[in-house]
């Protein structure tokens, strides 16, 4: 089964400029998850999504592949991961005469994921007959929302002690996998029968801010990952 990972990467970035290129650690962001997509033997190939010249270029030179220039339409701060995604297996499909059987969404924003963990996460949708599977975190706390009345609790609805209050599981945003029919055919990234990838803490540490990459630098520094 032919596996890809595609990571997207433009170049625009409103909280932190130039973000996916930014160094961490003396090395460019995005250079975390090409190397460790470049070690999961399960994958055929890695792919670069963007737009933009330099972080192509920085991506060759960590040894991804870019083999397209993302349509500028397809880089505007609101565009969803969805259409980047179809549009590279598209070209893929339409260009290379390559299809995709698995396709492996990974974020430059989360460098701390280890290949082992990606390779497990291929090797559940392909064993447990999942058709999707996505990297999660257990989540115990208590939630309240907010309502016409003022707020409400959400959940648990009775309180009871940690240990005995049924986990909910928050997307880690780190990992994504998919069959090809469910991204072009079903038009979603997580659909028919899902699997969850359970992820720690740390690995699920996502660079949206500059806080997040002075913790994600901490932790490299002293190999607490």
């Amino acid at each position: 089964m032919n596996t890809v990972a595609i990571i997207p990467a433009r170049g625009g970035s409103k909280g932190i400029p130039r973000k996916n290129i930014k160094e961490l650690d003396r090395k460019s962001l995005i250079s975390y998850v090409i190397e460790n997509a470049l070690k999961v033997g399960k994958l055929d190939r890695v792919i670069v999504s963007t737009e933009d010249k330099e972080i192509a270029e920085i991506a060759k030179k960590y040894g991804a592949e870019v083999p397209f220039i993302r349509p500028k339409e397809l880089a505007r701060d609101a565009t969803p991961t969805l259409p980047v995604l179809q549009h590279a297996v598209k070209y893929l499909e339409e260009e290379e005469n390559y299809k995709p059987d698995i396709v492996v969404l990974l974020y430059a924003t989360s460098p701390l994921v280890k290949p082992k963990r990606i390779s497990e996460g291929i090797k559940m949708l392909k064993e447990g007959n999942f058709d999707s599977v996505l990297g999660v975190m257990e989540d115990r706390g208590h939630y309240w929302i907010e309502t016409n009345n003022g707020y409400e609790r959400l959940y648990p609805k009775t309180l009871k002690n940690r240990q005995f209050t049924k986990p909910l599981f928050k997307e880690s945003g780190a990992i994504y996998i998919c069959k090809r029919e469910i991204l072009m055919e079903k038009n979603t990234l997580v659909g028919g029968k899902i699997g969850f990838l359970k992820m720690n803490k740390k690995e699920s540490i996502d660079i949206d801010d500059i806080i997040d990459f002075e913790i994600a630098e901490f932790l490299m520094k002293r190999g607490i990952i």
